[in-house]
């Protein structure tokens, strides 16, 4: 549907400063300023995924903000985005909500410099961010090459506890499993930024992990191998999937990306779901040259990214992702 609705917008016309555009779906805007230095612009918000309002801020905010590090930037500068139905929430529950929002932005070095609000049916929460990346270091999810080896930087499994948290059956353990995940700042993507090595990176969030391969390698005119037993998952979050669990959005996933994806004939259902369930506040995935391979897993270690691995290769060939 977003395809769709993109395609009826007239092109801009060309501009060389605008140096990352909508043309591939990429994760964020880039726009040259000089020489050397290029501003980051993107903007990201939903309705309440937790029912706590200062966790519901702090994972909108995080999810935001990983469109910057995407790219390879840092944010700069944050404006605040909120819309809420105000007869029915109390100012104390929108100002936590902005309180947790604010926390994560603390964290990362980034002012709330102001936003807007709106009286609205449904709780609303995101930014707008802006960032700094030197030409040099912008990544992009095009530019994968063969032979790239590709790395996700956190477990899977945010949307199967996301929905166990709407239908009240998520337990204590699996509410701070997701909690941890979808707060922890994709920070390192600055530092991916500045290697030579990494060719292209994106983080997966709504269209799951087959989704945004699959613009990865539409993008890079490459095809994709994916080692299934390689994929890290959070572990309720991998409970979740085995019994049943599934989103709708991942239905969805399945079918938008169906064509450039080639699954095994004995593929359980759930993990056929866990390729497709979308992600919020999402690992960064990353291809880089099998020689630089080890030292950047390490580096995500190193981070804190405790469950990255490597999870598949790219290849010569047209786009397709072959899963095994």
């Amino acid at each position: 549907m977003l395809r769709e609705l993109l395609a009826t917008l007239p092109k801009p016309d060309p501009n060389a400063d605008l140096l990352v555009g909508n043309d591939t779906g990429d994760d964020a805007a880039v726009y040259r300023i000089d020489e050397t230095r290029a501003m980051v612009a993107t903007t990201d918000f939903f309705m309440p995924v937790v029912d706590d309002p200062f966790d519901f801020g702090r994972i909108s905010a995080t999810n935001a903000l990983s469109d910057v590090y995407a790219v390879g930037g840092r944010p700069v500068l944050a404006l605040a985005i909120v819309g809420m139905p105000v007869d029915k929430v109390s100012t104390d529950t929108i100002q936590r909500v902005l309180a947790g929002g604010a926390s994560v932005c603390k964290a990362a070095g980034v002012p709330i410099a102001g936003g807007h609000s709106i009286d609205t049916l449904e709780p609303i929460y995101g930014l707008a961010a802006i960032g700094m990346v030197d030409v040099a270091n912008i990544k992009r999810n095009v530019g994968a090459r063969p032979g790239d080896v590709l790395i996700l930087g956190k477990g899977l499994g945010t949307g199967f506890l996301s929905a166990a948290m709407k239908k009240g059956t998520l337990s204590d353990a699996g509410y701070e499993e997701m909690l941890a995940c979808a707060t922890k700042l994709n920070d390192i993507g600055a530092e991916l930024g500045a290697r030579g090595d990494v060719h292209a990176m994106t983080d997966v969030t709504g269209f799951g992990l087959l989704g945004h391969l699959s613009e990865v390698c539409q993008g890079s005119a490459v095809a994709a191998h994916i080692d299934l037993t390689a994929i890290p998952m959070l572990e309720v979050g991998r409970e979740l999937a085995e019994a049943g669990l599934n989103t709708g959005a991942a239905g969805r996933n399945r079918v938008a990306f169906a064509d450039g994806v080639r699954l095994p004939g004995d593929l359980p259902d759930w993990r056929d779901n866990m390729l497709h369930d979308p992600q919020t506040a999402g690992p960064l995935l990353v291809a880089v040259e099998p020689s630089g391979a080890d030292e950047v897993l390490a580096l995500f270690h190193g981070r804190g990214f405790d469950a990255a691995a490597v999870i598949g290769h790219c290849g010569a060939g047209e786009p397709l992702i072959t899963v095994s």
